[in-house]
């Protein structure tokens, strides 16, 4: 209850969300939404776009926002450090408060101030709503209330609307990869879990053809060594996608 009560107080003291936010104008934004399995690279290609940014557009202007299901309770690392509430939400084991507060995480990355900034980039947002919560996390199963399916594709309207510029990047690799970087780096508590892996691949693979976003990339992390090439590949396909606004930055920067 304690949690419960917390999240309606910071409900309460939220800015302007997206849906009354005006149409985005032609400025410089990079905004990217990027989804897939645990393993196939998703957070370290963020790493990775950040120094890219920084490197031919001169500047990034945001971190990746990467704190959306999937959790890991016994995961130590930093990003898991910034975000003690969810862990304590989990030690509830009651899915109806998680559903809320997801709901709530969500919704919060649409407000007014993310989407003033010049750059705004997730990784899984209620993408990864859509394919954990009713696989592990007891909540937003097909025809239950807060269908995240449903819920998923309502906010890719919000951001058709208000954000058409959004590039959404799919990572994936295959089933055996996927269970090699498993092993390689085990976890104690690891997703997807192993008889689940092709059914999560499969899941990002639908959500992201389901997507009504025109802008979007697939990376395969299968076909490339290093994260470096990863990148390389991202690079390569991001140019046409880009504003006009942004590939002037990234013209500006290269000059100096």
């Amino acid at each position: 209850m304690y949690c419960f009560v917390g999240i309606l107080v910071t409900l309460r003291r939220e800015t302007t969300p997206l849906e009354q936010l005006p149409p985005a104008q032609d400025s410089p934004t990079m905004r990217l939404i990027i989804i897939g399995c645990e393993y196939a690279g998703k957070t370290t290609l963020a790493s990775e776009i950040e120094q890219w940014m920084e490197q031919s557009m001169g500047s990034c202007t945001t971190s990746f926002h990467d704190h959306f299901l999937p959790w890991d309770p016994n995961d130590t690392s930093p990003k898991k450090e910034r975000i003690d509430v969810d862990m304590k939400l989990l030690a509830l084991d009651e899915p109806q408060i998680l559903e809320k507060y997801m709901r709530y995480v969500t919704h919060y990355h649409t407000q007014q101030g993310f989407y003033k900034k010049p750059d705004h980039c997730v990784v899984n947002w209620y993408y990864g709503d859509a394919v954990y919560g009713p696989l592990y996390y007891g909540f937003g199963g097909a025809g239950e209330r807060g269908d995240r399916q449903v819920m998923a594709r309502k906010y890719d309207e919000l951001v058709m609307e208000f954000a058409p510029d959004t590039v959404l990047v799919l990572v994936k690799a295959s089933a055996d990869v996927i269970r090699r970087r498993r092993s390689e780096r085990p976890q104690p508590q690891p997703y997807p879990e192993e008889q689940d892996i092709e059914l999560v691949l499969d899941r990002f693979d639908e959500e992201f053809e389901r997507s009504p976003l025109k802008h979007r990339i697939v990376l395969d992390t299968s076909a490339t060594a290093t994260p470096r090439e990863t990148l390389d590949e991202f690079a390569r396909q991001i140019p046409p996608l880009l504003t006009d606004a942004d590939q002037a930055r990234m013209q500006a920067h290269a000059q100096q």
